[in-house]
């Protein structure tokens, strides 16, 4: 989650909501959780280092069956830094891992599979030199079929997380069982890890990349770790460690797929691009807790730059966001009368603020400016009428109370639920205000996980994964990453990785894309996804084999015990190359904002054209 949060992000995700960050706004300084890709927290328990013991991932009761395999478990003493002027010298760099045997079971299912952890090296793609060494967990089976299994590379988003958040709890073999939604104090922050039923194991082996900063990559001098802190580098760096992995592992003839999560969805599309180009086929991708324009959230892109030039869009970003509110607010019961299902409330939520799209241009300035904590920076406050309001009521099933708490002056996250703060990540996640832990992380969804996934990385993983480095902290993320990060991307401030993923379909034609999205993501809305993959419809001839599905869940939807078998089937259907039933396809999908660029075209270069 944190830094796609989700966004996610990825991903997380960012995210986003992964960490908060102080931004001048003018003369005035305002408080903002940014979009950290799933990963990480808002400043949180997450944003600390956690000392690499990697600890073992159960104790010997929920250890997984262990084959009769040679381990080969690794000490690493290598000393590694994620500091943003550091790198590693080329001397002290090795490709060594631990490897290890297990055996997941699932059903009448079992594989036998294998851990690598370790570190390759990324090489430059066109002078070979070494750039950074790269952290990564690896779970590999053996083909049953005698045909190459697909491999995955997984990746949070951030900027700045570290992939721990999807690995322990997505589909890898085990996972942190969490109680999402609920927080209290009976487990917390100490959730055990189980064998993970709906791993994907049996279906794609998984890799799981720390980019540098992150885990335990580091650059290789002359470079430091800052030298990646950006879109574009992000991107490329990435590229390299995945051709250097396919050909050290000799996958280069495998199904080739990519898995991203908040931030980790606009660094996919850049990615898949980047590998297109580089020869590198991908059969798939996967965004899961998209933000693939930032112009197109003026909450996020104002946060990123701390400047009001970049609202030309925030009619869109209030219409994107108030459907994943309204699913909000009907989890606490401020929908009557209460849906019955949860895609046809989320039509009937798009319908609604489509027909009142000219309306929201009156107000969305301002709710802009209040989710970032200055409403007051544009003037005196302009919000809807009472009796308008409740004419919304009617129109969308919304309470009043629920209405007034989207259209206010102080940020929906506590006015929704008086008395308490809901979360950014997963809004059915939530804390009375008096709770001491939103002292130091304002996002309950976030406080959820952060501190129980480092728990479990620095307790849990060296018996189960072999590896070990005493010298070195394992960082799950790297707030200064976030503080000092290039968001430009094609000459403009902030990436809108649209025309990425175009040119990726385009090189490809055959290129698998499926988004996955949670309906109570309050950082990385579904609608806002929605409208950004629609405008692919704007290019002629276009027919990508694009499906977008749906699940109850925040921006780590798979931490819902209800979605992620449903996920699973989803992905397992995918991964066939089999339609998913429900899926939106992009005929289905609704149409672009119509201020919006066409897909081959960013969003900033449109506004450019168009203004005064």
């Amino acid at each position: 989650m944190k830094p796609d949060r989700n966004s996610t992000g990825d991903g997380h995700v960012r995210r986003q909501s992964r960490e908060s960050r102080l931004i001048a706004l003018g003369a005035l300084t305002v408080g903002i959780v940014l979009l950290a890709g799933c990963g990480g927290s808002d400043g949180g328990s997450s944003a600390s280092a956690v000392p690499t013991s990697m600890a073992q991932v159960a104790n010997k009761a929920q250890s997984p069956n262990q084959p009769s395999t040679a381990n080969q478990p690794y000490t690493d003493l290598v000393a590694y830094s994620a500091n943003a002027s550091d790198g590693l010298a080329a001397s002290q760099v090795s490709e060594k891992a631990a490897i290890m045997h297990y055996q997941w079971t699932s059903s009448n299912t079992t594989v036998n599979y294998t851990t690598t952890t370790g570190h390759l090296t990324a090489m430059d793609l066109k002078s070979g030199a070494p750039e950074a060494t790269m952290s990564y967990v690896a779970y590999t089976a053996p083909s049953t079929n005698g045909t190459p299994r697909p491999v995955t590379f997984v990746y949070n988003g951030g900027p700045g997380s570290a992939s721990i958040w999807l690995r322990l709890g997505s589909f890898a073999p085990t996972r942190v069982a969490t109680t999402d939604p609920l927080l209290d104090g009976t487990s917390w922050p100490n959730y055990p890890l189980v064998n993970n039923t709906e791993s994907l194991i049996d279906t794609t082996d998984l890799v799981f990349i720390d980019p540098p900063g992150t885990g335990l990559s580091e650059a290789i001098l002359p470079n430091t770790n800052q030298t990646y802190w950006s879109t574009d580098a992000d991107a490329n760096i990435m590229r390299d460690f995945i051709m250097r992995y396919l050909t050290v592992n000799s996958r280069s003839s495998s199904p080739i797929y990519l898995y991203g999560e908040s931030y980790g969805t606009p660094r996919t599309d850049i990615l898949a691009l980047a590998l297109e180009s580089a020869g590198v086929h991908l059969t798939g991708i996967t965004l899961q807790s998209s933000i693939l324009n930032y112009f197109a959230d003026a909450v996020e892109a104002v946060a990123i730059t701390g400047s009001t030039d970049q609202l030309a869009l925030e009619t869109d970003t209030l219409s994107g966001y108030l459907p994943g509110y309204a699913e909000v607010a009907a989890y606490y019961k401020q929908v009557s009368p209460p849906p019955v299902n949860q895609a046809l409330y989320a039509l009937r939520s798009e319908a609604f603020v489509t027909a009142n799209y000219n309306l929201f241009k009156n107000y969305s300035l301002y709710w802009t400016l209040s989710q970032l904590g200055a409403p007051t920076f544009a003037g005196p406050p302009n919000f809807p009428p009472t009796w308008l309001e409740q004419l919304w009521d009617i129109e969308s099933g919304l309470t009043l109370q629920a209405m007034q708490g989207y259209f206010n002056v102080n940020p929906y996250n506590i006015t929704l639920v008086p008395g308490s703060t809901i979360g950014r990540y997963d809004g059915r996640v939530s804390l009375p205000n008096s709770d001491p832990r939103l002292q130091s992380d304002g996002d309950p969804s976030d406080i959820l996980i952060s501190q129980p996934f480092t728990n479990a990385l620095a307790t849990q993983m060296p018996d189960y994964l072999g590896y070990t480095a005493p010298n070195a902290t394992y960082m799950p993320l790297n707030d200064a990453i976030i503080q000092v990060w290039d968001f430009s991307h094609g000459g403009q401030p902030l990436p809108d990785t649209i025309p990425d993923l175009l040119g990726a379909l385009q090189l490809n034609p055959q290129l698998k894309v499926l988004s996955e999205n949670g309906f109570h993501d309050l950082a990385t809305p579904f609608f806002n996804t929605e409208k950004q993959l629609a405008r692919l419809k704007t290019v002629q001839g276009l027919n990508p084999n694009l499906q977008v599905n749906f699940f109850q869940g925040g921006h780590m939807i798979y931490l819902d015990d209800v979605a992620r078998p449903q996920m699973k089937v989803d992905l397992a259907n995918f991964y066939r190359g089999a339609s998913i039933p429900g899926a939106l396809t992009l005929a289905t999908l609704p149409q672009p904002w119509a201020d919006e660029a066409p897909a081959g075209t960013p969003t900033s270069e449109a506004v450019a054209a168009t203004a005064p």
